[in-house]
């Protein structure tokens, strides 16, 4: 069956968009905006969820993905505290549909891929609400366009803009519960053909349990110069660098178990865009630096070294778009990029190295690396009023895995001017990354892609300018899971993992009166092998009230059977959180606010061995000079 329906998908075609659009809400219809090509969202087959700047920031958050997990059915995040997500201690894991976890859902920034070069995972720690215009979750996979790292979905995290001539500058500070304290501070200036942002962003706690404290603290600058009415540059710098302290598990705390972890991007553009044609070439370089103490239980003796390294990522990627007859759009790109980077132990002491890395032979090396190049097409074309044809391919080259082709197809039925069906076959894939291969006792060079095929049909019905509502099916049969097993009493990573989910997602808004909004979403995940971090129910209902100097946003979150353990004693978790922020405008330029997240109290754990703090508080102002 499922050959027959990859043949009549290629055979029909696929796809033409991507996780960097942004979407916004005319009278009409919905206008897709990125960075590949502009296009009505309602003649592309995914399944995308777009929060802009004002539903980001209703809550006062510093990061973006507590937002993106209410906001976005199918998707879940594990956390251990009440800051930070917990990379490196297992927790900190990102999903979608079930997929995910390591390096199988991609993160970028304006377009740009974020992860770690050796680790091949994003860094959830990284992406703040301050640099945030937009962000936009493509749930499913986008490996056409993105290649590897991207067959779970994407995420796609859009900067702040500044249209018109002048200055824009926000400040945020609020503190709270566990000696937490968040200061944010961006500045947007436009004028002529320069337009620029420039932001920086404090945040601490001392965390719910002992040796929990949490310290981040970054910036970032972006400088767009309009060369001419078609042709503009952009260059962008983003740092940030954050100290976390690991307790431990309940059962197995730890005692200087510390993570020094600093993240940096930096890239170059220069895009131009006509009536028919628009187009980009981008150059990106993204790098890592991570130093951590393991730490020791109680009675043990500390450690003698540190565990180090240094990764990176760069790249170039080039797409023109154009439409070359009418109802067409036809888009050709081609990506390269290269990463890696060097892992040893450091002897405390006297700082001695212990490289980790090896070549394909096994042998010890100071650092290793790895290239990947890829090409594709992307055509879509409207074949009459009511109906949208998709078709895409992409031809990626990895130095090491080799090469993999990569189809994409899907139909876009419009049902009158604001209800569409979709129907979409898209396959999504992931490369080993340089860990699995070349790294620790577990290191395979012999380890193959895993890949998947999704299935989705969807609806979208619009309601006028009042709102809108979703629902989609999908199913997914993926093979060639990396997992480690023993094999002859020695630990190694091997592909033998298979996977089949279905499952069902709902999501709608609608705006009651001119103060009251409300906004719901459901998804509901069947495993046939289940995996820790993935819920089979989750559930959110938010309210939003807005009448002269006040504002109200609430929102209730259930979640059910939230797989916490796997295997021969599996254990999840059920819960259900209240959170609600009530903010005052003062002035025209000032706001002040008070939030509560876990207004029940409830007692659970996303991460086993890492319950959750009960009830926080945290109040603050926000001034807009």
């Amino acid at each position: 069956m499922n050959r027959h329906f990859l043949l009549a998908a290629a055979m029909m075609a696929a796809t033409n968009t991507n996780a960097q659009d942004i979407v916004q809400d005319t009278l009409q219809n919905i206008v897709v905006t990125g960075t590949r090509n502009a296009t009505e969202a309602r003649h592309i087959p995914f399944t995308v969820t777009t929060l802009d700047n004002e539903k980001l920031n209703e809550n006062y958050r510093a990061a973006v993905l507590p937002t993106i997990v209410e906001q976005t059915p199918g998707f879940f995040a594990t956390s251990r505290g009440m800051l930070g997500y917990g990379v490196n201690t297992g927790a900190g894991t990102m999903k979608i549909r079930g997929v995910g976890g390591g390096a199988e859902l991609l993160v970028l920034i304006d377009g740009q891929p974020q992860y770690a070069g050796l680790m091949g995972h994003p860094v959830p720690d990284a992406y703040q609400t301050m640099m945030a215009e937009k962000v936009e979750v493509l749930r499913g996979p986008a490996s056409l366009l993105y290649g590897s790292n991207a067959m779970a979905g994407v995420i796609n995290i859009v900067t702040r803009q500044m249209h018109k001539d002048g200055i824009v500058t926000d400040i945020q500070l609020q503190g709270g519960s566990y000696g937490t304290l968040q200061i944010d501070v961006s500045s947007r200036l436009k004028k002529g053909k320069f337009s620029s942002i420039i932001g920086a962003q404090y945040q601490r706690t001392d965390g719910h349990r002992t040796n929990s404290k949490f310290e981040q603290f970054g910036g970032f600058f972006k400088l767009t110069y309009d060369i001419s009415s078609h042709w503009k540059a952009t260059g962008d710098i983003n740092v940030t660098h954050f100290n976390t302290d690991n307790p431990g598990t309940t059962d197995e705390p730890l005692i200087d178990n510390t993570f020094k972890i600093t993240r940096g991007l930096a890239s170059i553009s220069l895009n131009n865009s006509y009536a028919l044609t628009s187009g980009s070439l981008r150059a990106y370089f993204d790098w890592g630096h991570h130093n951590i103490d393991d730490g020791y239980a109680a009675g043990q003796t500390p450690r003698t070294s540190l565990y180090k390294h240094n990764d990176y990522i760069g790249g170039l990627t080039y797409y023109q778009s154009a439409q070359l007859f009418n109802g067409n759009r036809t888009t050709i790109g081609i990506d390269w990029q290269h990463f890696g980077g060097s892992a040893w132990n450091a002897d405390k002491t006297t700082g001695a190295k212990t490289y980790l890395t090896k070549d394909s032979e096994g042998n010890i090396i100071k650092s290793q690396h790895a290239d990947e190049i890829a090409a594709y097409a992307d055509f879509r074309q409207d074949i009459t009023h009511w109906l949208t044809l998709d078709a895409g391919l992409r031809i990626d080259h990895h130095s090491v895995i080799g090469t993999e082709l990569i189809p994409q197809a899907g139909l876009t039925f419009h049902l009158g001017s604001y209800t569409d069906i979709k129907a979409l076959a898209s396959k999504g894939f992931r490369n080993p990354v340089i860990k699995e291969m070349y790294m620790f006792p577990p290191a395979n060079t012999q380890l193959k892609p895993e890949r998947m095929m999704n299935y989705e049909l969807s609806l979208t019905q619009q309601f006028g300018a009042k709102g809108q509502f979703n629902a989609n099916i999908f199913y997914i049969d993926g093979e060639n899971l990396i997992t480690t097993t023993r094999i002859d009493g020695r630990p190694r990573n091997v592909n033998m993992g298979k996977f089949k989910n279905w499952g069902i997602e709902l999501a709608g808004s609608y705006d009651l009166s001119k103060h009251w909004r409300v906004n719901a979403n459901y998804s509901f995940l069947n495993m046939e092998n289940p995996v820790e971090g993935a819920p089979e129910n989750k559930f959110y209902a938010g309210v939003n009230f807005h009448k002269g100097k006040w504002s109200i946003a609430s929102g209730l979150q259930s979640i059910g059977g939230l797989y916490i353990a796997t295997g021969e004693h599996p254990e999840q978790e059920n819960y259900t959180l209240l959170n609600a922020t009530a903010s005052y405008r003062i002035t025209p330029s000032a706001t002040c606010f008070l939030k509560g997240e876990n207004l029940l109290a409830e007692q659970y754990q996303t991460f086993a061995g890492f319950p959750m703090p009960k009830a926080t508080f945290m109040g603050g102002v926000k001034l807009t000079l």
